[in-house]
């Protein structure tokens, strides 16, 4: 049985859970739609998103694998990454994220998959880990296991995964899975992501590393499939905050790996449910960015009105609709207003018009 037909037959959920799930793939998707406009508006405001959503991501992730540093001390590591000394396995790990993470963001759009890219985002991943040198980028040799990790220090063994001699073929079968979704375009794109991480975690093809790479493949997977919004809130600090559900959900598919009875409709929908939970979390930091980042004052929302009120003006414009305030005073009000993003400016010299920026 080829590997497209074994995972139909793990998706296999019957037609109420499907319709379950299509209502958590349409509310998303929704969601992906009305945030073209708002990407389009506000760059200022997003990168400010994406460097709180760094900095938690890098600090769950690597918790969620048995860490103990803070967001605190991850910001404060990534002030200074290039006079510190790495001495930890913290810091270590931490500084591998972050270059991997940045990597991904930056260049997702070159950045295929395949064999030789995950290898790379790996070794890259393990650049600063000591321990790990000898294995880095490479599939694993030994067989290994999923532990869970607790504050406490405790472990305990989730779930068995492919032995070493497995590993390459049910990668390369993987693979070309993915691609060929993305090429015949045959299933939601949603469903391939997380496909594609259930897969990866059950092969866990690497000797270390398996659970955080498998997070950075996640964002590289939905930015490659258009969904650019989770750059800005932390995928893996709601995993975090969900780590029990998480393991359970996994576990709910492995206890039945290789057999026909593999379902992964927990996976699924604990996966669904961490990017809805992503999208309210975006709305509700979006808004708060917005309404309090800025510092728009009464003055400047009188500019923006008029403008918008006009189509465009000229300075001399703005000044006689609100002569109570001196030219200098307005000048500085339109300059921030470009800055911000809220104002666009064409033509020169005396030939400057501001247009409102919908």
């Amino acid at each position: 049985m080829d590997i497209s037909a074994k995972i139909l037959g793990k998706l296999d959920f019957g037609i109420l859970k499907f319709q379950q799930l299509t209502q958590q793939l349409s509310a998303i998707d929704t969601f992906k739609g009305n945030w073209k406009s708002v990407e389009n508006k506000k760059g200022r405001y997003l990168k400010e998103l994406r460097k709180i959503a760094t900095v938690e991501s890098i600090g769950s992730s690597t918790r969620i694998e048995g860490a103990t540093i803070t967001d605190k001390e991850v910001e404060k590591l990534l002030k200074s990454i290039k006079t510190t000394r790495l001495t930890t396995r913290d810091e270590q790990e931490v500084v591998g994220y972050y270059d991997s993470l940045q990597t991904i963001l930056e260049h997702y759009e070159g950045i295929d998959i395949t064999e030789r890219y995950i290898h790379q985002l790996h070794g890259m991943l393990l650049k600063h880990s000591d321990k790990d040198q000898f294995h880095k980028g490479r599939y694993k040799t030994l067989s290994n296991q999923v532990v869970a990790n607790y504050p406490d220090g405790s472990k305990k063994i989730i779930f068995k995964t492919a032995e070493p001699h497995l590993v390459e073929p049910e990668m390369q079968e993987l693979i070309q899975w993915v691609n060929d979704r993305i090429t015949i375009n045959d299933m939601h794109p949603l469903m391939v992501a997380g496909v594609f991480v259930y897969e990866f975690l059950s092969i866990h093809p690497y000797q270390d590393g398996n659970g955080r790479l498998s997070r950075l493949l996640t964002t590289l997977i939905l930015l490659k499939f258009g969904y650019e919004f989770v750059q800005y809130v932390s995928f893996e600090h709601i995993v975090e905050t969900k780590k029990e559900a998480y393991y359970r959900a996994l576990m709910d598919g492995q206890k039945n790996r290789y057999k026909k009875d593999e379902r992964i409709d927990l996976w699924m929908f604990f996966f669904l449910e961490c990017l809805n939970t992503l999208v309210k979390r975006l709305e509700e930091k979006y808004n708060t960015l917005n309404k309090l980042s800025l510092g728009i004052n009464e003055r400047q929302q009188k500019i923006i009105a008029f403008i918008k009120k006009n189509k465009s003006a000229q300075l001399s414009d703005v000044e006689s609709a609100l002569e109570i305030y001196s030219k200098n005073t307005l000048k500085k009000d339109l300059s921030k207003l470009l800055d911000e993003g809220l104002l666009i400016r064409t033509g020169a010299g005396r030939s400057v018009r501001y247009h409102f920026k919908s």
